[in-house]
């Protein structure tokens, strides 16, 4: 096999939910979501959690994920970044154990809608046509371009010039649906987005970021769209 691996991080700090990354969702800890999806497509030589915290490094176990080393310090901070974060556990798989994986996915540990189908899609077009990194996107539910700004109580367009052109010939926008990024290491440094990134279309009622209680019913909600038949 190829030597795979899905990284997902999950550090200990959440302001805005606290303990986001094991809150309950819908009976288990919602970081379960991610590991389960990534061990059942059946792709990753490896799935790990990078974590600075020793409760979600059990949890994350105990669902099957490995923790083969805990995350460092500074990259445990509101200022670490992905990348810093997935760079650090190349290098230490590299380090430790002497792997250098040829292709890795990063899954975000709060994306309970994450399909194994659309992780294997991103792959295949990832490795197929020779993109650096895909990750998947959602279009916006209201035409940006339609876009509002609000000015000493007054509002104006943003363009007004799109004030009569009809929402079906304006040009279609997409916003990163937040649940995981594939890419290649070696062609990978600052950034996951590169000028050769492509991505995956998903619909609406499959994505939902979580940053405050009301996202969380929601993604719940759609979760049971999807899933509870």
């Amino acid at each position: 096999m190829d030597k795979f691996l899905a990284i997902i991080p999950a550090r200990g700090g959440s302001k805005r939910i606290p303990r986001k990354n094991i809150k309950d969702f819908l009976g288990k800890p919602i970081i379960a979501y991610a590991i389960e999806t990534a061990l059942n497509c059946g792709l990753f030589s490896d799935v790990m959690v990078s974590t600075d915290d020793p409760e979600i490094a059990e949890i994350a176990k105990n669902y099957g994920a490995s923790v083969p080393f805990l995350r460092s310090e500074n990259n445990s901070n509101d200022f670490a970044s992905t990348v810093d974060v997935i760079k650090e556990v190349e290098r230490e798989y590299d380090a430790r154990f002497s792997t250098v994986f040829e292709k890795i996915c990063c899954i975000y540990p709060t994306a309970p809608l994450i399909k194994t189908e659309h992780l294997r899609s991103g792959m295949s077009l990832m490795i197929e046509s020779g993109f650096d990194s895909v990750f998947p996107v959602v279009p916006f539910s209201y035409p940006i371009w339609r876009g509002l700004e609000v000015t000493d109580g007054k509002v104006q367009m943003v363009w007004p010039e799109n004030q009569n052109v009809r929402s079906q010939d304006l040009k279609p926008v997409y916003h990163d649906a937040g649940q995981w990024y594939w890419y290649d290491p070696s062609k990978i440094t600052n950034s996951l987005f590169t000028s050769n990134t492509a991505s995956i279309i998903l619909s609406e009622e499959e994505v939902q970021d979580i940053d405050t209680p009301s996202d969380w019913l929601m993604a719940e909600m759609k979760y049971k769209l999807l899933y509870e038949k």
